[in-house]
Order: C-alpha cells, then sequence, then structure tokens
C-alpha cells in the first residue's frame, strides 16, 4: 500500500497495488457516508479488482499520521 498526497489540492491517493497501468482503472465507485468534506472513490479494474482510493478533501478524512507519511504527489 502507498499513499500519495497532494496537500494544495488536499486530494489523495491510496494505492493497494505496486503499479497501475494506465487506463486500467475502468470503473470509480462512488463512497457515501465518509463525511461532508470529502469524497471518496474507488477504482477497480475489467475485473472488479480494487486497485486503489481517491480522496478528496483528504485532510478531513485521512489519519493526519498517514498523510504526513506520505510522499508527495
Amino acid at each position: 500500500m502507498h499513499i500519495e498526497y497532494d496537500r494544495e489540492n488536499d486530494t489523495a491517493y491510496v494505492s493497494l497495488v505496486a503499479h497501475i497501468e494506465d487506463g486500467a482503472a475502468v470503473r470509480q465507485i462512488p463512497v457515501d457516508g465518509v463525511g461532508a468534506d470529502a469524497e471518496v472513490f474507488l477504482d477497480v479494474d475489467a475485473s472488479g479488482r480494487l486497485l486503489g482510493i481517491e480522496v478528496i478533501g483528504a485532510g478531513g478524512a485521512l489519519p493526519t499520521e498517514a498523510l504526513e507519511q506520505s510522499s508527495a504527489g
């Protein structure tokens, strides 16, 4: 698992696989109930395998420790 955090845009991407090929994520599934200030989308491949998680408004949705340890994106 790897987290990239863009502080300027307050977005984070949690990769669940070592490398995601361009075009591999064929579907984004919105997740409800995360919070009023955050949007979360699951990226899945053609076989339904979860590749990663995109978090918009990450500062309010993810633990500070995770964002501090992430790489800058």
